[in-house]
C-alpha cells in the first residue's frame, strides 16, 4: 500500500493487476497478456567484489546478465548477486519482490540504480510494488523522470 500511495500523491498514473505469486509460467504469461504492451523487466540485485557497493539492475526479462560487461561499464570491480539477507536491509524487499520502486525503502541512498537502455527507451515497463502478488504498468517516461527522482536515488544508463 506504501507504493500505491506514493505514486498516488506523485500522481503518477498505473495500471494493476492483482495476480497469485508471480513464480510460474502460466502466471507470467497471464501477466504479460493482461500488461501489454508494457516491457517485463528482470531487477537484479548485485554487489561489487568487495561487498560496499550495491547496484539495483533493471533489464528486459529476456536478457541475460554478465556482471563482467556491466562492471565495465561502470568502473567497478567484479558485480555478483548480493544476498537475500542484504536485498530485505538495503531494499525492504523479499526475492522476487524487488523493483525500481523497491527504491522507496533505501532511505539511506546505498543503492545506485542501473537501468538497461532497452528499458528506458519502452513507453511502458511493468514492476512489482514490492510483492510478487501484484504487477504495475506504468510509463517509462513517469519512472525515470519522476518516481525514481522522488526516492533521491542516482542512475545510469547500461547496456546489458
Amino acid at each position: 500500500m506504501r507504493v500505491y500511495g506514493f505514486l498516488d500523491n506523485l500522481g503518477v498514473e498505473y495500471d494493476r493487476l492483482d495476480h497469485e505469486p508471480a513464480v510460474g509460467a502460466d502466471i507470467v504469461q497471464s501477466i504479460t497478456e493482461a500488461l501489454s504492451p508494457a516491457v517485463a523487466c528482470k531487477n537484479l540485485f548485485v554487489t561489487n567484489s568487495k561487498g560496499d557497493e550495491f547496484y539495483l539492475i533493471v533489464m528486459r526479462a529476456e536478457k541475460h546478465f554478465t556482471g563482467r560487461i556491466v562492471a565495465r561499464q561502470i568502473g567497478s570491480t567484479r558485480l555478483s548477486f548480493a544476498s537475500p539477507e542484504l536485498l530485505e536491509r538495503y531494499l525492504g524487499v523479499r526475492p522476487g519482490c524487488v523493483s525500481v520502486l523497491s527504491l522507496i525503502n533505501d532511505g539511506g541512498g546505498r543503492v545506485e540504480l542501473l537501468v538497461d537502455a532497452d528499458v528506458y527507451s519502452a513507453e511502458y515497463m511493468r514492476c512489482h510494488p514490492c510483492v510478487n502478488t501484484s504487477s504495475l504498468r506504468l510509463k517509462t517516461a513517469d519512472v525515470f523522470g519522476r518516481v525514481v527522482p522522488a526516492t533521491k536515488h542516482s542512475w545510469r544508463l547500461v547496456n546489458v
